[in-house]
């Protein structure tokens, strides 16, 4: 049930009549009549644009249309009142049965409350984490494997079929220098003092490595030159890299469908295969940059390289794909990539890169819209930085130095569930403070705890009353008479209830699951007040002891606020509580 949508249905109805009844003009387009909560919730329950939208092609005043809408929508059962407001816009009022409707419908539909088709089977690959192998995930990492994943099981919740991708950047220097770092380690084993250059990894996390590695050859890379060993290093170190952070993501209830190596792409001839299909579009050149805008370095010159026309796809420059020296640059790997998942059949592709990579977004939205011809959209998701916080003083983080803050150091402090949901209360594209104090907070200040604390406040009501031995079984409660269910405070929580499907889609086709979080505390909220409320008046608690025919449409509405928090919590990767600690 999405009662947003049964109203737009019967707007849309409406305003179909209105046109055979001659009212309306033939041939208007209702695609953009919507029905939402309107801004004041003093002015109504639900607001309709549908006059002020088809005022104009109608030739009519948008409050004509409005009057005459209104007098049709009174007709129906659910609509208690709609008033013209404004110009043109219509504030519609339910009546309480629509409400009731709501909660039985949650009971009845269960964790399936909310889900949506709007997806309708698309294939969407979602790309995440894709840090370099280099070492453990760090904090940054954290959060763009939450808001991956979350953002993953929105859109499967929402009918999308979602593959969760991590790129392995195994083919880049970085993975030269990390088999050095090992190596250097692997001497340390032997008991060799080694210092380690500017540029390669000290952190001790590597020690274990340098101890594997001696296992297993012995001393047989010992004073050997670098040709004899660095390829089987970079190969072994690699392979434990991406163990270890595969335990990381683990650790954070993070899954992958896919794991793809970068190396795949080399010399399998798919880099040139995809560049080669460029080629055949007229959009690859050999030619020469203009020098950078600003002050030109000294060193510059002009020189000839193969260059992608991304300018014809909206970027600011041309981007080079094959250096003089004939080498690949590191564009050229990732076009071959995202023309492997077009080729895998993705329908829609979306990255979640970090906020260093905003100068990747254009030339890759370029070489995806080339390839695709413009049918497989790629949405870029930029992720902001967190800022970590420890008695006061930021946790600083360097991987070359050695000293950053872990995935696994924050996970091990306060949890995966608390570590996922204060990821996600803000916004992708913010950056977001983390206080290892604050959010283990027992205080409505602490969005986990709130939402927590709600979910708790349920299971303790729905516990006390199977030891009355009353039944309180969703389908039960489904059936109830819900009459009872009248004061406004009551409302207010049917009401956050009905907007849960609206939300699924709204964050869904936005690729914000940030939304899901602000929701679910908004319905611990209202939830919160009611409780509070009965505190003062007995007609509002949730249980009268003795009393089961007037404790149950009661326990129902409690037990709908559980079963929806229950299912946006899951959406987040986070675990309900029966009871607080």
């Amino acid at each position: 049930m999405n009662l947003f949508s049964e109203i737009r249905g019967l707007v849309l109805d409406q305003l179909g009549k209105m046109v055979e009844a001659g009212e309306l003009p033939e041939g208007l387009d209702f695609s953009n009549v919507k029905v939402e909560p309107p801004r004041d919730p003093m002015h109504g329950d639900m607001a309709t644009n549908a006059a002020m939208v088809l005022a104009r092609p109608a030739a009519m005043k948008p409050r004509d249309i409005a009057a005459r809408l209104a007098e049709r929508l009174v007709a129906d059962a659910r609509i208690a009142a709609a008033d013209v407001a404004g110009p043109g816009f219509l504030n519609l009022r339910l009546g309480v049965e629509a409400w009731h409707e709501v909660i039985a419908a949650v009971l009845t539909e269960g964790k399936g409350f909310g889900r949506s088709n709007i997806g309708g089977g698309t294939r969407v690959n979602v790309e995440f984490v894709s840090a370099n192998p280099t070492g453990p995930l760090h904090v940054g990492h954290t959060r763009g494997a939450v808001f991956g994943d979350a953002l993953s099981s929105l859109l499967e919740f929402a009918g999308w079929d979602v593959t969760r991708e991590y790129y392995i950047n195994d083919g880049g220097a970085q993975v030269d220098v990390l088999a050095r770092s090992v190596y250097l380690r692997y001497l340390e084993a032997h008991g060799e003092a080694v210092e380690f250059p500017e540029g390669t990894y000290p952190g001790d996390y590597l020690k274990p490595l340098g101890e594997e590695l001696k296992a297993r050859v012995g001393d047989a890379y010992v004073g050997q030159p670098e040709a004899v060993w660095l390829d089987e290093v970079r190969e072994f170190a690699t392979a434990r890299m991406m163990d270890l952070i595969r335990e990381d993501l683990a650790a954070l209830g993070v899954r992958m469908d896919v794991f793809f190596s970068e190396r795949s792409l080399y010399g399998t001839g798919r880099i040139e295969g995809a560049l080669e299909l460029l080629r055949e579009k007229g959009l690859i050149y050999e030619g020469v940059l203009e020098p950078p805008k600003g002050k030109v370095p000294e060193d510059w010159e002009p020189r000839v390289q193969t260059l992608f026309r991304s300018t014809e796809f909206g970027d600011d420059v041309d981007r080079p794909l094959k250096k003089s020296d004939g080498s690949w640059t590191y564009f050229a790997p990732d076009v071959a990539y995202h023309y492997d998942k077009i080729l895998r059949g993705f329908e829609e592709l979306i990255d979640v890169f970090g906020a260093d990579h905003g100068g990747y977004v254009k030339r890759m939205k370029a070489a995806v819209a080339a390839l695709s011809d413009g049918k497989v959209p790629l949405d870029i998701k930029l992720i902001q930085l967190v800022r970590l916080f420890k008695g006061g003083e930021p946790f600083k983080m360097s991987k070359r130095a050695g000293n950053f803050v872990t995935l696994r150091d924050v996970v091990d402090r306060v949890g995966p569930d608390v570590t996922r949901f204060v990821m996600l209360t803000r916004k992708n594209d913010a950056p977001l403070d983390f206080d290892f104090d604050k959010v283990l907070e027992q205080s409505k200040d602490n969005p986990v705890f709130y939402v927590q604390y709600a979910h708790a406040r349920v299971s303790s009501v729905m516990r006390k009353a199977r030891g009355f031995g009353w039944d309180v079984s969703d389908q039960t409660l489904a059936a109830e008479d819900f009459a009872p269910i009248a004061h406004e405070a009551e409302i207010d929580v049917v009401r956050k209830l009905a907007e849960w499907p609206r939300t699924v889609e709204i964050a869904a086709r936005n690729h914000e699951p940030h939304r899901i979080a602000f929701y679910l505390y908004e319905l611990a909220a209202e939830f919160h007040a009611l409780w509070n409320r009965g505190n003062d008046l007995a007609d509002l608690r949730f249980l009268r002891e003795g009393d089961e025919a007037a404790s149950r449409p009661k326990i129902a509405l409690a037990r709908a606020v559980a079963v929806v928090i229950s299912a946006g919590l899951a959406i987040l990767g986070v675990k309900p509580l029966e009871e607080m600690r």
